[in-house]
C-alpha cells in the first residue's frame, strides 16, 4: 500500500504579517533573557523552587541538534539519526529547518550561560536532560513509531514532538505503527506531547495531523503573553491544553545564535517541559496522572471567562506549572484526560477488530463484548432503569457545576499565569534587534 505524506515542522514558525526585524545592533545575551516571557509570566523564579528537571529526561524528536550551543552544553544524552541511520544528531544545514530542534531543546532545558548562568536562553526546566532523536517522520516506515519506542527503551520520562505529518491513507500499517508506539510510552508512563500545527483550521486528518489527532497524546495549542490563544494555532477536540507560543525567544544555529518565532511547537515543548518539572517532583505518578494535574490547574484569559471546557481552541486552558506543583490535585484515575481508551479502540480495528484492546482503569462502555443472547426481559428493564436513574444524577451534577463555575472545572485558585493570583503577563513589545525571522510554514520535507 502507497501513502502520500508530507512532515511539517509545526513551531517556532513566524505568523502571517509575521514581525519584519529592522536592522538593529546584535541582541545582547541580556536581551535575550528578558525577551523570555514565558518565564516571568510563569514565576520560573518560584518554579525552580519546587523542581527543575533534575533527573528527568526528556527526549526530542526532531530536525537535529547543535549540541554545542553555550546554552544547551552538556544537557544531550547520546541519542538516535532515524534520518540517515547514525548516532549523529547534528542537524543537516541543507535541511528545510534545521535549527528546530536546537530550539525545542532550549525551551524545555537550555541553562543560560554567563555568570550565574544569566545570559541566554533557559528553559523552563533547566535541570533536566535531553535525549536527541533525530526523524522527520518519513524517512522510514511507521512515521514517529520507532522513535517513541527508541525513546522510551532509552528512559525517556517524557517525549516531545514539535512536528507532523499528514496521512492521506487512515488506518495504513505505518499509522498503526506509531499509534502502537505510543500506547506502548504510555504503558510505560511517559507521556507523549505534540503541537497542534499552525494553519489556524480544525485539525483533523487533512490538516497537519499525525500525532496531533492521534488518541493519547497530548495536543497543545499556542497562546500569547495575554493568555489568549494564538490566531495561527489549529484546533479541534483533540486539543488539551494550551501555552506560551507567540513572540518566543530561543537558540539558533546562526552566529548570534538566537532567533525568535511564532508557533505550536514552542507550546508543546513548554508543555514537555511543565511536565518534567512534575515528573521530579511526583515521580510515582502515571503519565495521565501528570497530565491531569496541568489539566486541573490551566487557566483561561479574562476573555475566555465562563468557557465551558474542554474548548476546541483552549482545551481545558492554559499551562499554569506552578500551580501544578504547588496546588493540592487528587492523583486520579491511571489515565486520567488522556484517551486511552480511544487509542486502544483505534488500534483494535485498524487490526481488523480481532486483537483486543488492552485494558484501563475506565474502560468506554463500547469496550464490553459480553453476549445480550438469552437476558430475560425483566433484567433488560432493569438495567435501563438503573441507567436512566445514573444520567438524572449525571446532568443534576453537571447543571450545578456549569452553574458555579461558567460551565468548565472550576478555575485554579488565584487564576492568572502562575495560579498564586499572578495575573497574565502584559503585552510587551517584542525587541527589534537582530533574531533571525524564524522560517515560515512551508512543508517541512516531502516523501
Amino acid at each position: 500500500m502507497s501513502f502520500t505524506r508530507a512532515l511539517r515542522a509545526v513551531g517556532a514558525a513566524a505568523a502571517a504579517g509575521a514581525l519584519l526585524f529592522a536592522a538593529a545592533p546584535n541582541a545582547s545575551a541580556d536581551q535575550v533573557r528578558d525577551d523570555q516571557w514565558a518565564l516571568s509570566a510563569f514565576s520560573a523564579d518560584k518554579i525552580w523552587n519546587e523542581a527543575t528537571g533534575q533527573g528527568v529526561t526528556v527526549a526530542v524528536i526532531d530536525s537535529g541538534f547543535k549540541t554545542d550551543h553555550p546554552d544547551l552544553a552538556g544537557q544531550f544524552l547520546k541519542g538516535k539519526d532515524f534520518v540517515d541511520g547514525d548516532t549523529s544528531v547534528e542537524p543537516n544545514q541543507g535541511d528545510d529547518k534545521p535549527e528546530h530542534g536546537t530550539a525545542m531543546a532550549s525551551v524545555i532545558a537550555g541553562h543560560g550561560h554567563g555568570a550565574g548562568s544569566g545570559s541566554g536562553v533557559k528553559g523552563l526546566a533547566p535541570g533536566a536532560k535531553i535525549l536527541p532523536i533525530r526523524d522527520d517522520g518519513a524517512s522510514g516506515s511507521g512515521y514517529f513509531g520507532p522513535a517513541i519506542r527508541f525513546a522510551v527503551d532509552h528512559g525517556a520520562d517524557v517525549i516531545n514532538i514539535s512536528q507532523g505529518v499528514d496521512n492521506l491513507s487512515d488506518g495504513g500499517a505505518d499509522l498503526l505503527e506509531m499509534q502502537e508506539a505510543i500506547q506502548y510510552a504510555l504503558e510505560q508512563g511517559v507521556p507523549v506531547v505534540t503541537a497542534s500545527g499552525n494553519e489556524g483550521v480544525a485539525v483533523t486528518k487533512s490538516a497537519i495531523s499525525h500525532p496531533a489527532v492521534d488518541p493519547g497524546a497530548v495536543t497543545v495549542g499556542a497562546v500569547d503573553s495575554g493568555g489568549a490563544i494564538w490566531g495561527k494555532s489549529n484546533y479541534g477536540p483533540q486539543l488539551m491544553l494550551a501555552a506560551p507560543g507567540v513572540h518566543i525567544v530561543s537558540a539558533d544555529l546562526d552566529a548570534d545564535g538566537y532567533r525568535q518565532g511564532t508557533g505550536t511547537s514552542d507550546s508543546a515543548a513548554y508543555t514537555s517541559a511543565a511536565l518534567a518539572l512534575l515528573k521530579q517532583k511526583f515521580p510515582d505518578l502515571s503519565a495521565g496522572q501528570l497530565v491531569n494535574r496541568l489539566v486541573k490547574t490551566a487557566g483561561l484569559p479574562a476573555s475566555a471567562k465562563g468557557t465551558s471546557l474542554p474548548d476546541e481552541h483552549y482545551g481545558y486552558g492554559f499551562i499554569q506549572p506552578l500551580a501544578a506543583l504547588t496546588k493540592n490535585v487528587p492523583a486520579g484515575s491511571k489515565n486520567g484526560p488522556l484517551k486511552v481508551n480511544e487509542l486502544n479502540a483505534a488500534i483494535a480495528k485498524a487490526k481488523g477488530g480481532s486483537a483486543s484492546a488492552p485494558s484501563s482503569s475506565a474502560p468506554d462502555a463500547a469496550s464490553d463484548s459480553s453476549d445480550s443472547g438469552g437476558i430475560s426481559t425483566g433484567l433488560i428493564v432493569g438495567i435501563a432503569a438503573g441507567v436512566l436513574l445514573i444520567l438524572v444524577i449525571v446532568v443534576v451534577v453537571i447543571v450545578r457545576s456549569r452553574k458555579n463555575n461558567g460551565g468548565g472545572p472550576p478555575p485554579p485558585p488565584g487564576g492568572g499565569w502562575g495560579g498564586g493570583g499572578h495575573q497574565p503577563y502584559p503585552t510587551q513589545q517584542p525587541y527589534q534587534g537582530s533574531y533571525p525571522q524564524a522560517p515560515s510554514q512551508p512543508p517541512y520535507g516531502q516523501q
